[in-house]
């Protein structure tokens, strides 16, 4: 275990199911983990990125949830815009709402207002946000998330953070207190939540954290945040922003030349273990796997749909 998959150079080779792959051959009588958490991805994209994409449809099944990230400085309208997109081709669409981008509650009630009334959204990532300073009355997502504007407009499941190795926007000793104030809204609210992990690059740290959330109470299911098919440097880059800390000293050891730096990486084994953690270890709660595109949606896409054509799920 704790192996991210350094398969370079070939990763898209089996992007769609292999002939005669449905009903015949000893993989298809036995249960792969990896093809039953495989059909449980989420992914992610960018307004900007989602402007570059013709058609959804001919990169995901109908019925996927694509999350609609929002970074420093973006504007809400492109992701009203992209969530009705995202709607109008079969998928469901997963805005990001980040707490420290917006000025108060009256400006929330109007962004989800349009974001159901326009783009059917039932489902969020509630974030703090990246933004150095808050824009207004919420400073993190759980002063969000208590407003009770969320069911108010319809949405159904709720997504919050979940960080194994900390996070570069929140001080450690504050975590655990945004944590129990998340469950306890969790607690409190007729809404689904779970929990959506930054991405990792090896199963030890998340092992840790899921036992240590566990030993917490957190009864919230974990979907486990990986990272789609890169360059070993661009997986650097994206670790450092995000203070991804042990896994990415992992990572950094792997980096024996140029030539690898710059191969594309697929995390196989790195899924490998996670969909044998879950099959083994049902009591940590993993429920799915969010994939991180880092820029590059199309062959992140066509890995996942490799993986859920990997075998058969009974």
């Amino acid at each position: 275990m704790g192996r991210y998959a350094l398969s370079g150079g070939t990763t898209m080779a089996n992007s769609s199911p292999p002939s005669g792959a449905a009903g015949h051959g000893a993989r298809d009588r036995v249960r792969d983990p990896v093809a039953c958490i495989a059909q449980r991805f989420s992914i992610e994209t960018t307004p900007r990125a989602a402007s570059k994409i013709a058609d959804f449809r001919e990169h995901v099944p109908a019925g996927t949830s694509v999350y609609v990230t929002s970074l420093p400085g973006s504007r809400f309208e492109d992701t009203l815009q992209t969530c009705t997109r995202l709607r109008s081709e079969g998928m469901e669409p997963v805005p990001h709402i980040t707490a420290r981008s917006i000025p108060d509650a009256k400006t929330l009630d109007a962004m989800l207002e349009s974001l159901h009334a326009q783009a059917g959204v039932k489902a969020v990532l509630a974030l703090g946000g990246a933004d150095r300073e808050p824009a207004g009355e919420f400073e993190d997502s759980a002063s969000m998330l208590e407003t009770g504007l969320f069911a108010r407009h319809g949405i159904q499941s709720i997504g919050i953070a979940g960080h194994p190795e900390g996070s570069p926007d929140i001080e450690r000793l504050m975590l655990r207190d945004y944590g129990f104030r998340k469950m306890r809204y969790a607690q409190s609210a007729a809404i689904r939540m779970h929990l959506v992990t930054q991405f990792v690059f090896e199963v030890k740290p998340l092992v840790t954290w899921l036992e240590r959330i566990r030993g917490d109470g957190n009864p919230l299911p974990v979907v486990i945040g990986l990272p789609g098919p890169a360059s070993l440097k661009a997986l650097i880059g994206h670790a450092s922003n995000c203070g991804i800390g042990p896994s990415m000293r992992f990572l950094t050891r792997q980096a024996r030349s140029v030539q690898r730096l710059l191969t594309q990486q697929a995390p196989d084994a790195l899924l490998q273990d996670v969909a044998e953690l879950a099959d083994r270890q049902p009591g940590l709660g993993i429920a799915g796997i969010h994939l991180f595109t880092l820029g590059n949606f199309a062959d992140t896409a066509a890995w996942a749909r490799s993986k859920v054509a990997h075998g058969a799920c009974a």
